[in-house]
């Protein structure tokens, strides 16, 4: 036989696989739905022509893109905004704005695999569009917050971190690096960490910084705490009252304790245009558990009217890492009744009785052979919280008997 595998960076997902991702996905529903979010979906193959509207060319070498039967140029989709945004334009007259949407998409990118990053990943977002107060950034932050505790990860084993765009566009301005460089120098910078300095330095110079500007630019990164930037723009700084304003939000949400300011998050996407937070965990040992921020000219980019906008992009491989690396408890067992019988002469008892027991809402594994008692009980504690087994004694009594595998007791059942 043939040893097919996976191709590389993909996944394929066993039943003992689904117990971590349904915790994930029943987490993120839940938290999106009780703080009002609407949910939609699309197809994963979008145009490439609107995925390089958004990203620019050079994203061709980054995602899986592909001629169909008719020479059309597609792509599987490497993220959900570019499709929210043309879904968005398309009704934009018709939609009831601001709006709130989510999101569960499988996304796909084609990129070295780490620690943390796969070729295909599942991906809830998050957008409040159309909406230019700071509570859409609170809103997403605080939906994002919610899906975590739901999946039992503790307020201490992760910080959410926080900047602005525009505040580092002051910052910049204030050490004299001009705004034609600002981009630039948001793309390198982003890299912080991520590369040798040189190289960074030679992405500032390839942007047209020179070696005053440069230099500027790493001092922009050395700035430790919000008081400092204050200093250096001045109190009258917009970018500095909108992360006040944020700030305030999130204590009134009752999570202020998880975010803390942080310059070097940059977001090295160009379409963000204000604040922008990444969360990661405490001990540094993942990326990004989750990212976004605010973006207010994507619409307008795809052809649509202008409109402001936040987002959030939760991966679902990294807070997978963090809930085994947290060793956090299994989730909670559902009831699940293992029902099986002896001969061929109890199989429709025991079926009209599996059906029956699911009528009344109650969960049923049937067996779909007939077993010894020692073989049923051993798969039966294998899969289930309560086993019924009937042979001809029952059938003929017209009761079985309901086992707890758990405590060993026992309850008589009409058959």
């Amino acid at each position: 036989m043939d040893n097919f595998s996976s191709p590389r960076g993909m996944r394929d997902f066993y039943p003992e696989d689904m117990v971590l991702r349904n915790r994930i996905f029943d987490a993120w529903r839940a938290a999106a739905v009780a703080s009002g979010f609407e949910q939609y979906d699309s197809c994963v193959v979008e145009t490439l022509e609107l995925l390089q509207r958004k990203a620019g060319e050079e994203i061709v070498d980054q995602i899986y893109a592909f001629k169909d039967k008719s020479d059309r140029d597609l792509a599987l989709r490497p993220e959900m905004t570019p499709t929210l945004a043309r879904m968005v334009v398309a009704r934009q007259g018709s939609l009831r704005f601001p709006i709130k949407w989510f999101t569960i998409a499988q996304c796909f990118r084609y990129e070295r695999t780490t620690r943390g990053r796969k070729r295909e990943h599942y991906q809830l977002n998050l957008d409040i569009i159309a909406e230019e107060s700071i509570s859409a950034e609170a809103e997403v932050l605080f939906a994002a917050v919610s899906a975590l505790r739901k999946m039992g990860v503790p307020d201490e084993a992760y910080r959410i971190r926080v900047s602005n765009r525009a505040l580092l566009s002051e910052l910049l301005l204030s050490l004299g690096v001009k705004e034609q460089f600002h981009q630039g120098a948001f793309i390198a910078l982003d890299k912080k960490g991520k590369i040798p300095r040189e190289q960074i330095e030679a992405i500032l110079r390839e942007e047209g910084l020179d070696d005053e500007a440069c230099t500027a630019a790493f001092n922009l990164m050395d700035i430790s705490s919000f008081e400092d930037a204050e200093k250096l723009v001045g109190e009258g700084s917009p970018a500095v009252k909108q992360l006040r304003e944020l700030f305030a939000l999130l204590d009134a949400y009752g999570i202020g304790g998880q975010a803390v300011f942080d310059i070097s998050v940059i977001r090295g996407l160009s379409y963000y245009t204000g604040i922008v937070f990444e969360a990661f965990d405490t001990k540094g040992e993942f990326r990004a558990i989750f990212g976004g921020g605010r973006y207010d000219n994507l619409l307008s980019t795809i052809g649509g009217d202008p409109a402001p906008a936040v987002g959030l992009g939760f991966g679902d491989v990294v807070v997978g890492e963090l809930i085994k690396a947290l060793d956090l408890p299994a989730t909670e067992e559902k009831e699940l009744i293992v029902l099986g019988y002896m001969s061929d002469e109890q199989r429709f008892a025991t079926t009209k009785l599996a059906a029956k027991l699911r009528a009344e809402g109650k969960a049923v594994s049937l067996m779909t052979h007939k077993q010894k008692p020692k073989a049923f009980f051993s798969t039966a504690a294998e899969k289930g919280s309560h086993a019924i087994y009937i042979g001809p004694d029952d059938c003929e009594k017209g009761v079985a008997k309901l086992k707890n595998l758990a405590t060993r007791e026992e309850t008589e059942i009409s058959l």
